[in-house]
This record gives structure tokens, sequence and C-alpha cells, in this order.
């Protein structure tokens, strides 16, 4: 799946177990950000929801943690950022064989991709959903802030955006972060010009 395809099923309330998000952190925070803050309500959140950090968790802890079962709400969403220092991150496979069907599994596995031939990534091809996203080339940047403008109702000039991806460079988050410090300063549906 495409990144806007899961943006898009996310937003339609279409779930799926097991969620591996590998590669350019702004697609993999974007996605995992999403889920944490829309697919419970505040008061589901304290008991159905846990957000975990790869160096601070083996595989069998996350294992149990996925297997509990909602309380009081449809799903259970299990965040693990950072996944890739996870050092037992293989054994997950024997979760994702048979994932929990309330359960939202999210690892995030930043800067790196897994191994397709490895068990785990077949696993998670069957049961769940796969991104694997690359950084943009320095020559992609200007039409990604020209389209992320867009989907904000922002129009930008070429040239605009031309300066903007030189002068920040190539880490999207930041020039996510930039942008949004720029929507403070320019009232909604404005063009943005040199």
């Amino acid at each position: 799946m495409t990144f806007d395809q899961i943006i898009q099923n996310l937003r339609k309330k279409v779930y799926h177990p097991v969620y591996l998000l590998m590669g350019e952190p702004y697609f993999i925070d974007t996605i995992s950000d999403f889920i944490e803050m829309n697919v419970l309500d505040e008061a589901e959140k304290e008991f159905n929801q846990s957000i975990l950090y790869g160096q601070d968790v083996n595989a069998i802890t996350l294992i149990n943690t996925a297997k509990r079962y909602p309380m009081m709400a449809n799903y259970h969403v299990v965040i693990v950022k950072e996944s890739q220092m996870m050092k037992d991150f293989d054994e997950l496979a024997l979760y994702v064989e048979r994932p929990l069907k309330s359960t939202l599994l999210v690892l995030c596995y930043k800067y790196k991709t897994i191994d397709k031939r490895r068990k785990l990534y077949k696993s998670v091809d069957k049961a769940g959903v796969i991104l694997e996203t690359k950084p943009l080339y320095d020559s992609q940047i200007p039409n990604w802030i020209i389209s992320h403008l867009k989907e904000k109702g922002y129009e930008i000039h070429p040239q605009a955006s031309l300066l903007l991806a030189q002068n920040i460079g190539n880490d999207l988050s930041r020039i996510a972060n930039e942008l949004q410090k720029l929507f403070l300063n320019i009232p909604p549906r404005s063009t943005i010009n040199a």
C-alpha cells in the first residue's frame, strides 16, 4: 500500500491488525500519529493505547501487550516507535502469524527496511500492511512541498517552493515543521510567494 492509501483507509476507519512502516521518518510519523490521535477517543486511550520504544521493550513483552483485549473499546492500539532498535525484532513473527483482530500493532522501523526474505516480513505481508518509503531526491522536494501545501489548503509559487527546498534541505519532517510555522502567519487559502 502507498502512504495515501493507508491514510485514506484510516480516515474511513478501515483498520488492519499489523502495520509495518519502514523507511522515511516523515511518512512513518504521520501514519503513527494519525493512528495515535484518531483510532481511540480520549476516554478509551487510557486503558487501550500503549506507546512503546524499541530500545526499551523486548519481543515477549510486546507480544503480551499486543495480546491484551480492549477494555470498553473496540480496539487496543500498540505503537512501537523506533522498532529498529529491538534486539529480538524477528521474534514478533510468532504474534504476527495470528494477530488479534482487536489490536492494531504499529511497528515504526525508521531509516531502514527489513529483508523481504525474513519470516516477519512475510507474516506481516499476509496479515497486515507494509509501507516502505524511500527518501525523496533533492529534485523531488519542491514538488512535494507544493502537494503538501495543496493538501493543507494553500498555494505556493514554484520559485518559493524551490527557495524553501534549498534553504531547509531534504528532511521532510523539518520542512513540514517549518511550513506549520508559516501557517501561523498566513491566512488559509492564501498563495505563498518568494
